[in-house]
């Protein structure tokens, strides 16, 4: 079930979400890199993410799913914000460049089909970025921030629905390592936690970030079968 955009929104207002915001924001930002004359969507409630792209991107748009209720974004600019079906994306076929997905997989209830219509409107070449509660976590069992809410995934598990759809991971990464208390100490020494973190136990990050390409021929599954050779041709009398 999808949070309330309400709660989101006020999450990434208090010091944890600030943080949090800044962490993933960077870690998506060094992953993805510069995308001057892309067109970038995302999914869920991506707006904390996808704003350092405004001023490269030739389009960019934040779609909402409406189950969680849209917010108007950017202030004081015009609207990129959009109401959507999750499975329904009003897009044409192969048009979009980037692709992020964040507080949506985990708690959608339409999971391969909203897997099949993100392949359906990312481009041959596009890249797709998911976000999601890493099953290993401490922030997938508390749920006092979005990442406790809905069906964590592993590494595995996100691997073959991914597969399922049409989709092949070419990299997974985990980031906030830091406890997800909102308490003084634990914020002011976040970037220590998240470096720390990242070396000792990388497994253990609070998200999971896979991305993943469009596979456009779906995969053969198990050994091939030989074919036959035809010992005798009979010609057609």
């Amino acid at each position: 079930m999808h949070l309330d955009v309400a709660a989101l929104r006020d999450f990434y207002a208090t010091p944890l979400g600030q943080i949090a915001r800044r962490l993933l924001a960077r870690r998506i930002r060094a992953q993805w890199g510069p995308a001057p004359g892309e067109t970038i969507v995302s999914l869920g409630f991506g707006t904390p993410f996808i704003g350092a792209y405004r001023a490269e991107a030739r389009r960019l748009g934040a779609f909402m799913p409406s189950a969680q209720g849209a917010l108007v974004w950017p202030a004081g600019a015009p609207i990129l914000t959009t109401l959507v079906e999750e499975d329904q994306l009003p897009l044409r076929d192969s048009s979009i460049d980037r692709l992020i997905v964040v507080h949506c997989l985990e708690v959608t209830e339409l999971v391969r089909p909203l897997l099949r219509e993100l392949w359906r409107v990312l481009k041959p070449e596009g890249r797709l970025l998911i976000v999601v509660p890493n099953r290993r976590g401490l922030w997938a069992h508390v749920d006092t921030t979005p990442f406790g809410y809905g069906s964590p995934y592993s590494r595995s598990q996100l691997e073959d629905q991914l597969h399922q759809c049409l989709f092949t991971p070419v990299g997974f990464s985990t980031a906030l390592h830091l406890p997800p208390f909102d308490r003084g100490m634990i914020v002011r020494s976040a970037t220590a936690w998240e470096r720390v973190g990242a070396r000792v136990s990388p497994g253990l990050g609070g998200v999971l970030i896979a991305e993943a390409r469009k596979e456009m021929v779906a995969p053969i599954k198990g050994k091939p079968a030989r074919a036959k050779g035809l010992r005798v041709l009979v010609p057609i009398r």
